[in-house]
This record gives structure tokens, C-alpha cells and sequence, in this order.
């Protein structure tokens, strides 16, 4: 066989080796990519993605969007060839993988907290709105998870509002502990709670839970903090408070198939725009992201390169930055479209404006470093 031949040959057969070990090589890293984006202010899957009922509305244009990141799942090990290809694409980011699955937790784990931190978005987004517009907001302590074969297992239940504790009236989650932590473990302690069906029924009709029933618990104490460490001299019931609204009128968002704290800020925009008469977008096409907390502080995110991407490419001129993405964002920007940076639901609602009449020079921006 001649040299030239041979070699070709041996090189070919190098580079099918290489091929076929890169599929078969498993790599521990993950891959995030754009993610659909929805206009909080239209529909999804037929539905209205906010739906509000026993207020005035207001006809609304232009879009809001959130946006989203794909990102592969816990349970799938990438090849090698995926990992190089996603790390030589523009528009996907390869991380390590326990980056977005950290302390081993499966895909199951991750659905059930994105879906927890979904649902306490929309919360804080129906609560921020209706105080940016002055509308009250009524706020209860609630128990939001009991301990598995805790003292409170069986009489005290997620939902349940907690009215007082050893007859002091509790007004914020913190309150619980720091009266329960005044008996010593081993001790009595009484909750005047209204069971969580009844505080349900009451929040639905717009009423805030009312009356109470007293509940008794033996405190037990502390387990340790630390592997190997002893359980803590500190009374416990096993519980953890949390706290819940009742809104003066019906607030429903519908989006399926979304998880995670990040839309809290388009949601609270898309409420506003809702239910106020001036046309918040004045027909402008503005996307954005953001975690956003029951007072309207707007928190980062994660993968906003990822979703400036997929806000560009779906057709938005303008993006919602929190401020702390910010640099990240500003560093590699999609051409024709402009960041905007925010740290409160009230610099949004106000760079809104802006962008609404069309006088953008003084739009508050992000820059790199």
C-alpha cells in the first residue's frame, strides 16, 4: 500500500476513533440556551396569561415579556461533542453541571423548587404591583411547612394563618420563632391559629381570615446544625412561618411549563399595565427579567445572556436589567437591542414611560465592568 495511502487511511481512522469517543465520553457539564419568551399582556396556549377579576381593567398593547432559559435536564450527562459544540456556539453556554444541580438533587428536586419559587413570584408580583398603585394589600403569618415527625405534625398545616403565640399577636414570620424560643424544649407552648381551609374560604370572598382556635404543642429541641454536632438547647415546634395576602380582588396568571423566581418583575408590569389607563408600552416591544420582592426591589438572575438572546430574536427593542446583571448583560449585548437598568418595580414602571413617549436618551443603562 503506498505511504500516502496508508497514511490517509491511519488518519481517517484516528478522527472515526475520536468521533466515536467523543459520543461515547461523558462529561459533567450542562448546557443553557434561550428559552421561548411570553408577552405577560396576551395569551398562552389560548389563555390569558393574566387574568384579573372584580377590578376595572384597561386595554393594554405592545409587549412585556419574560424570558426564559432551556437548560438540560439533571438526570442527562452530555457527550463529549456536545460539550465542545456548545462551548463553540454563540447562542448556548456550557457550565459545569453541578452549577445548576448542586448537592446531587435530581431532576424531581429541581422541578418541585422551581415550581415553589414560580408560584412565590406570583405572589410577590400581585403583592409589589398593588402597592406601587396604592391599592392595600392585606398580609397574614401563615405556617408554611411542618416537620415530618415534628411536635406540630398532625395539628398545625401548611396554609394555616397563625393569629398569635402564647396570646401575643404575631405580625411578621420571625415573630413565631422568637416567641416559641423563649420556653425551654420539653415546654408548652399555645398557637391561636384559623385552620387553612377556613383562611382559604375567607381570602377567596376577599376577607381577611378572622376568629381563631387554640392549639397546643410540647416543645422539642433544636436537632444539630452541623454533622456530628449535638441538638441545640433551643425550643422548636417544627415548623416554618411564611406569610400570605389577601388581595381585594383576583389576580390569576396562567403560564404553564415555567419555573424559577425570575418573571416577578414582568408579571408586576403586566398588572400595572392592566390596571391603570395609560398605555404602560405605547405599542414598544420590551422584554426583561428579574426577581422581585413583595416591597418591588428588583434581585438578579441567572443566564441573562442566554435570555437577552432569545429577547432579541424574538423581535424586543428594549430589555428590563437588573441591576446587579447589569455588566454581564452589557458585555455582550445582541445589536438592536437597548438594556435598561433597574433596581425597583418604581424604575421600571418609570423607564416604561420613557419608552412610551418615545423619549429614550435618558433611559437609565447598564455598562460593562
Amino acid at each position: 500500500m503506498p505511504r500516502r495511502t496508508a497514511t490517509m487511511l491511519a488518519s481517517t481512522l484516528i478522527l472515526i476513533a475520536l468521533f466515536c469517543a467523543g459520543l461515547l465520553i461523558k462529561v459533567p457539564y450542562s448546557e443553557m440556551s434561550p428559552g421561548p419568551t411570553v408577552n405577560t399582556l396576551g395569551e398562552a396556549r389560548g389563555e390569558p396569561v393574566l387574568r384579573i377579576t372584580g377590578r376595572k381593567t384597561y386595554p393594554t398593547s405592545g409587549h412585556l415579556n419574560m424570558t426564559t432559559v432551556r437548560v438540560t435536564g439533571a438526570d442527562y450527562r452530555m457527550n463529549l461533542g456536545e460539550a465542545v459544540w456548545g462551548w463553540l456556539a454563540h447562542d448556548s453556554v456550557v457550565v459545569p453541571h453541578d452549577t445548576l444541580y448542586p448537592d446531587g438533587k435530581t431532576e424531581e428536586q429541581s422541578t418541585q423548587e422551581n415550581a415553589e419559587e414560580f408560584s412565590q413570584s406570583q405572589e410577590s408580583a400581585k403583592v409589589a404591583a398593588l402597592k406601587e398603585l396604592d391599592i392595600p394589600v392585606a398580609t397574614q403569618v401563615v405556617v408554611s411547612t411542618v416537620v415530618k415527625g415534628s411536635p406540630s405534625e398532625g395539628k398545625l398545616h401548611a396554609g394555616d394563618v397563625i393569629k398569635a403565640v402564647d396570646g401575643t399577636a404575631v405580625k411578621e414570620p420571625g415573630d413565631v420563632a422568637e416567641l416559641v424560643t423563649k420556653h425551654k424544649p420539653g415546654e408548652d407552648v399555645t398557637f391561636t391559629i384559623v385552620p387553612a381551609d377556613e383562611a382559604a374560604a375567607a381570602e377567596k370572598a376577599g376577607r381577611v381570615p378572622e376568629g381563631g382556635r387554640k392549639i397546643t404543642l410540647t416543645t422539642e429541641k433544636a436537632p444539630a446544625t452541623e454533622e456530628g454536632g449535638e441538638e441545640e438547647d433551643r425550643a422548636i415546634v417544627g415548623i416554618r412561618a411564611g406569610t400570605d395576602h389577601t388581595f381585594p380582588f383576583e389576580i390569576d396568571i396562567e403560564l404553564a411549563d415555567v419555573g424559577g423566581p425570575s418573571a416577578g418583575l414582568m408579571f408586576s408590569l403586566g398588572i400595572i399595565d392592566k390596571l391603570t389607563p395609560t398605555d404602560l408600552t405605547g405599542g414598544k416591544f420590551v422584554a426583561g427579567t428579574g426577581t422581585i420582592d413583595d416591597a418591588g426591589k428588583v434581585g438578579p438572575i441567572g443566564g441573562i445572556n442566554m435570555k437577552l438572546v432569545g429577547a432579541r430574536e424574538a423581535g424586543a427593542r428594549y430589555f428590563l436589567t437588573p441591576d446587579d446583571n447589569c455588566a454581564a448583560a452589557a458585555s455582550d449585548t445582541p445589536d438592536g437591542l437597548t438594556l435598561v437598568r433597574v433596581k425597583t418595580l418604581d424604575d421600571a414602571r418609570k423607564s416604561m414611560e420613557q419608552i412610551s413617549a418615545g423619549k429614550t436618551d435618558a433611559l437609565p443603562s447598564c455598562s460593562a465592568g
